[in-house]
């Protein structure tokens, strides 16, 4: 035994068992800075919280205008009128706006979901206001230009072709369209659809932005190396003069009523795999049972270790990747579980998913497992807020859902506080297998006969878009 060895041995208190983990220490408190805030005269809430260690700015106009905002026989339009917003702002064309962000060192983006808007920027410190310059360029002054419109149109056109032919995408469209309906703003595809496409003109564009991109129903959050003061001051400069007005108001309207388990298969002939979606309406983000859901969607789908990829990836080697989600939104989102399987092994995966959501709800989780579950939270949260912009991230939540500003605070008690009959009464409440929507991307010819033989429900057809066949 060397000198080095018997000194690290020593120091340990004796020879390292190696037929045991090692044991962890608690993790931790989280502490964070404050969110601090301000309203402008205008309406627009600044939010801002400050984090010195690294000389960079990360800021997130989050706005009411995402998808549910779309007229029912044009969806696509909130995430198109996003698009425009970096196509030309101001005297800036297109080119302008990228150079200017390449310059400032920056990155810009404009994107749309379901329940909001936002356009972000990350930029260091010292080129914060030109920033802002850019920023207030893009959200307050947008041209629309036809050149510009025509462009992205024929491009979305493009990509809307392109998903045909990837089954993922295919099941990301048709999941909800099956679930929501096209009743329900949830329902409908973000990027909408061919025929949506041919109505995205400018005047619905311009329509859009000036019914919807609003200082009062707009929240700014800046998190970085700034102070309220400093970032109040540049803020009010640039967007102090935005004109305030009412937004017309926006119904999401009735999810349907759960109805008996059923198997919707979309025909991807010659697909090498299976693109499998197993799910139904589930919560709102506001749900008190929000903790409770998380350390449940760890046990079942939420990370590597959980049972469903054990299942279908480690012990049976169906997939590369098997998983769930609470997608939680305004509104009640969908609850899913899914993966890509071998095309051979459909029905046999849908046997093991379908016994992992009935044993979740079923059995009660071993206190260990449990344990496991709270740690992998409570230790990956800190990580989530090491960047601005993983900060922004999650900081962004609390404006666009209404939360606490100090909800981060006690995230880890609460997640510590959830026991194992929390964990199946909320299973027992949110994963009614009886009721699920089973959707199946893949070629009909290799996985009919083999789904029909489970006897799991009847079996009907849908096209691409998860609309009924004629």
């Amino acid at each position: 035994m060397t000198h080095a060895l018997l000194t690290v041995l020593l120091l340990q208190g004796g020879p390292v068992d190696r037929t045991k983990s090692p044991v962890l220490p608690p993790p931790p408190a989280l502490k964070l800075p404050a969110v601090r805030t301000a309203t402008l005269p205008n309406g627009l809430v600044l939010s801002v919280v400050e984090i010195h260690k690294v000389p960079v700015v990360d800021v997130s106009l989050v706005l009411d205008a995402g998808a549910v905002r779309d007229p029912a026989n044009l969806p696509g339009l909130a995430t198109f009128t996003a698009t425009m917003l970096q196509q030309g702002a101001g005297r800036r064309s297109a080119l302008d706006i990228a150079e200017e962000t390449a310059f400032l060192g920056a990155q810009l983006s404009s994107n749309a979901g379901f329940d909001v808007a936002t356009v972000a920027l990350h930029v260091p410190k010292r080129r914060f206001a030109a920033g802002l310059d850019l920023l207030s360029d893009v959200v307050l002054r947008p041209t629309f230009s036809d050149s510009e419109i025509t462009r992205q149109r024929e491009l979305r056109r493009t990509q809307l072709i392109q998903q045909r032919d990837e089954p993922t995408q295919v099941a990301n469209v048709a999941f909800p369209a099956i679930v929501y309906g096209a009743a329900h703003p949830y329902g409908r595809p973000l990027a909408g659809n061919d025929s949506s496409v041919t109505g995205l003109s400018r005047d619905r564009v311009a329509a859009f932005y000036g019914s919807y991109y609003r200082p009062n129903a707009a929240r700014l959050l800046v998190v970085g190396d700034v102070t309220l003061e400093e970032a109040r001051a540049l803020v009010a400069a640039r967007f102090g003069g935005w004109t305030r007005g009412d937004a017309p108001s926006t119904s999401l309207g009735t999810a349907p009523q759960p109805a008996p388990r059923t198997i919707y298969l979309i025909d991807k002939p010659g697909a090498a795999q299976s693109v499998i979606r197993i799910g139904h309406l589930g919560p709102p983000r506001d749900t008190p049972d929000y903790f409770a859901l998380q350390v449940l969607n760890t046990i079942l789908g939420g990370a590597f270790t959980s049972r469903l990829n054990q299942n279908l990836r480690e012990t049976h080697g169906y997939t590369y990747g098997a998983g769930s989600a609470f997608a939680m939104r305004r509104g009640g989102g969908p609850f899913v579980a899914q993966a890509s399987v071998v095309t051979a092994k459909t029905d046999s995966s849908l046997i093991e998913f379908l016994k992992e959501l009935r044993r979740i709800r079923d059995e009660a989780v071993p206190e260990t497992e449990l344990a496991k579950a709270k740690q992998y939270i409570n230790l990956g949260l800190p990580g989530d807020f090491e960047t601005t912009a993983g900060a922004a991230f999650r900081f962004r939540d609390l404006l666009v859902y209404g939360l606490p500003l100090d909800y981060y605070s006690r995230y880890a008690e609460r997640i510590n506080a959830v026991t194992a009959a929390d964990v199946q009464r909320v299973a027992r409440r949110y994963i009614d297998p009886d009721t699920f929507d089973i959707v199946i991307v893949g070629d009909r010819s290799q996985i009919e006969a083999g789904i029909k033989a489970l006897n799991e429900g009847p079996i009907v057809y849908r096209d691409l878009w998860g609309q009924a066949i004629p």
